[in-house]
């Protein structure tokens, strides 16, 4: 999952993003509208996390250009007011979801991971594919019966993998759908975590690279780097 989180107090973004990394969850921080309004334009999210009282567009406005996209992208509310009317107006915009200031971080995970479920509803809750079967809900990884642990961007790569369907996924959409925007684009950080999920997932190799272009999953195994 990638978020953007859309946050004008320093501190309060860099705990909701540090907070977020630590459960899996990419996230990218703009400090006002105008940088939110940017960096939609450039990337692409699962969820908006948007403060309503912030420099610039509002949350408001920045809610209301995403939903005119019709990009259907679930949009989580923050905002330090808490009266029924808010939260009515909250939603009246657009807001698929809505959190008062303060939050604890677990809530906010609890919630994303909920609205991610909705969004990605049209998919089955489990994946499988070769012998592996992905569970996102419960974080787990099977193959052939027996568990696999991954670290959290193993799961995260072979999330995207897996739900591509056998299409090929690139080095750099790895990084923009599994990292977040601080990712270097020059690093081996993909080489390196491919690498060593394709060792704890074990042989016959499920991950297959096609030369200068990127990564699939296939059923009947696939080839190394």
């Amino acid at each position: 999952m990638r978020v953007l989180v859309v946050e004008d107090e320093p501190y309060l973004a860099e705990a909701i993003r540090d907070g977020l990394r630590l459960e899996a969850i990419a996230a990218d921080v703009a400090g006002d509208g105008h940088a939110a309004l940017e960096l939609l334009s450039i990337n692409t999210y699962d969820i908006a996390v948007l403060d309503r009282d912030i420099p610039g567009p509002s949350g408001d406005d920045v809610a209301a250009h995403i939903i005119a996209t019709g990009s259907g992208m679930p949009i989580l509310m923050l905002t330090a007011a808490d009266r029924l009317d808010d939260k009515q107006s909250g939603f009246e915009v657009g807001a698929d979801d809505y959190l008062t200031k303060p939050f604890e971080l677990r809530e906010l995970v609890l919630r994303l991971r909920a609205l991610d479920r909705r969004r990605a509803r049209h998919r089955p809750p489990v994946l499988e594919v070769g012998g592996l079967r992905i569970d996102p809900f419960r974080r787990e990884v099977f193959r052939d019966g027996r568990y696999v642990a991954l670290t959290r961007k193993q799961f995260a790569v072979l999330e995207v993998l897996v739900d591509a369907g056998g299409g090929v996924i690139s080095a750099e959409e790895l990084l923009e759908r599994a990292w977040d925007e601080n990712a270097d684009p020059f690093t081996n950080a993909v080489r390196i975590t491919v690498s060593g999920l394709r060792k704890r997932l074990g042989e016959p190799d499920l991950i297959e690279t096609v030369p200068g272009v990127g990564y699939r999953v296939v059923s009947g195994g696939g080839g190394h780097e």
